[in-house]
């Protein structure tokens, strides 16, 4: 089966797309207004960007009435936001916190969770999260207007944290200690604890 974009609406070409590229990791971002509020939201169009410099990115896209979310306003007057990485004992937290709120709203008390102070930005990490980064803005793209519009959100990484005990011999991250959450289709999510190795090729 082919499919011309062209041909579909917007709701189909989301359903195919977050069907197709999976899984997807999850930013739970946390932003503070200037009024003092903390927004948390999650967003599954999210991935690294670089690591020279340390950038990521995530993609809020406009509400149904084509306003942007309280994510993307924060970050445009502020400049500062964290990604806190969803692990599987939060999970429904992160589902709640996806909810409609209004912006006069804080996720991080509807949805019991603690504030954690940052090293480095204003908006709170969530403490309940095993690993968060802290980013100040690098590059706002808005590429589409209305409702489901898209806004790149490129971040520079100034910290990370990550528990001690995730961290191997090494020193690195293990991702099945992490047991962190990807986004597929519809209602469905995985887990990074059912994997597989390769090796690097040689030639």
């Amino acid at each position: 089966m082919e499919f011309d974009p062209a041909s579909l609406s917007r709701g189909q070409i989301y359903q195919q797309m977050v069907r197709i590229i999976t899984p997807r990791p999850i930013a739970w971002v946390s932003t503070r207004s200037n009024a003092g509020v903390d927004n948390l939201a999650p967003y599954s169009y999210f991935n690294a960007v670089g690591s020279n410099p340390p950038l990521l990115m995530f993609c809020p896209a406009n509400k149904p009435d084509g306003s942007k979310k309280d994510s993307l306003r924060n970050i445009e007057e502020n400049g500062e936001f964290v990604v806190n990485i969803v692990s599987f004992d939060v999970a429904e937290q992160m589902n709640q916190s996806s909810a409609a709120y209004d912006s006069e709203t804080s996720e991080f008390d509807t949805c019991n969770l603690t504030r954690g102070e940052s090293k480095l930005v204003k908006p709170p990490r969530v403490a309940e999260a095993r690993a968060h980064f802290e980013c100040a803005l690098h590059t706002v793209l808005n590429l589409g207007t209305g409702a489901g519009g898209a806004n790149l959100v490129l971040g520079n990484i100034v910290a990370f944290h990550v528990e001690d005990d995730l961290l191997n011999e090494d020193g690195l991250t293990d991702p099945g200690k992490l047991d962190a959450v990807g986004r597929l289709g519809g209602l469905s999510y995985c887990r990074t604890n059912d994997r597989f190795d390769l090796d690097r090729p040689s030639l």
